[in-house]
């Protein structure tokens, strides 16, 4: 049935055929040694014996999937979330906007949005039982400083005295919002969750990826290890970069950059690691597109960029690079 009985401005209905989900990857771990606990898991209700003796699934990731009546394209397109978030990324803007998920569905798209091992709804193993290292927390002040909302010293409890880059493009007034999206993350789970991610996308088949920061390094990763299974990446603002290229000149690259770049040494490095990249991938006869928006007169947009106020017109180049590539 369709999405809405009349859409949006001259968007087409989306009409769904099937929504569902699906856990991939993880293996099976038995723990023993473990005390016996008797716990109240429910409020005024008796304790109850809680034993963490025995087999834990670890290591899934979670995909929901929305599968269209009659899709424009016949490959789906998939998305990676970032560093401390979840599959929230791509679904609703802070301030109560359509994602991109909404976009690329009304676009034509069959759509998989994936939380990584450990994020979301992919469920969380025992620490320090199985997760043998401390997970990594963010508070809104580095939330501020490395998506780059402003300066570090910008930032403020009050949103009224806070300082932001000129003509920031991220709605501020939903600072708060954002910040409840982020979860714990594990920094040593790379592996695990690319071995995840690979079962996934053994389920779907080929897939045109979107990737944001830390979920486009593994994309990288991806691509030069596994180019079998993406028709094109696009990657946003990638965290890091593989060591080497392996077979990653077979897959058509789109890199992303926002504005404000200058002004965090880090995402200097950053960039700079991502052209040393690119530049790489080309020498080997790869495809290779650089869509710097600033450089193209799209000025303030933050490393959340799929969620700034201009994140339709973002899209739409996405879109054209897609369709252009296939």
């Amino acid at each position: 049935m369709p999405q809405s009985d009349k859409p949006e401005g001259d968007r087409p209905g989306i009409w769904i055929k099937e929504t569902g989900s699906f856990f991939a990857g993880g293996r099976r771990v038995t723990l023993t040694g473990q005390p016996i606990q008797q716990v109240q898991v429910s409020q005024n209700a008796p304790t109850r014996t809680v034993d963490m003796n025995g087999e834990n699934i670890t290591g899934q990731c979670y995909v929901q999937y929305l599968r269209q009546e009659a899709p424009g394209f016949d490959t789906p397109l998939m998305f990676w979330h970032g560093g401390s978030m979840t599959g929230a990324t791509w679904e609703t803007t802070p301030d109560g906007r359509p994602g991109w998920q909404n976009f690329f569905l009304q676009a034509g798209f069959d759509t998989f949005v994936c939380d990584a091992v450990e994020r979301g709804r992919a469920g969380w193993s025992p620490f320090p039982q199985i997760y043998t290292d401390a997970p990594v927390f963010r508070t809104l002040n580095d939330v501020w400083a490395m998506f780059r909302f402003g300066p570090p010293e910008g930032y403020s409890p009050d949103a009224a005295a806070r300082r932001p880059f000129p003509g920031v493009r991220f709605p501020l007034g939903s600072l708060d919002g954002f910040g409840s999206q982020f979860v714990p993350r594990w920094t040593t789970h790379a592996e695990m969750t690319l071995a995840a991610y690979y079962d996934a996308l053994r389920r779907t088949g080929p897939v045109w990826l979107i990737a944001h920061s830390q979920g486009g390094h593994l994309a990288l990763d991806a691509a030069a290890t596994h180019p079998e299974f993406f028709k094109g990446v696009v990657i946003i603002e990638p965290a890091s970069v593989p060591r080497g290229t392996g077979r990653a000149a077979r897959v058509p690259h789109l890199l992303i950059w926002g504005d404000n770049l200058n002004e965090h040494a880090l995402w200097r490095s950053y960039r700079a690691k991502a052209d040393q990249y690119a530049d790489q991938l080309r020498s080997e006869g790869g495809e290779v597109e650089i869509l710097d928006l600033p450089a193209e007169g799209i000025t303030g947009n933050t490393h959340a960029l799929m969620m700034d106020d201009n994140a339709e017109q973002i899209a739409a180049r996405i879109l054209d690079w897609i369709k252009k590539t296939g």
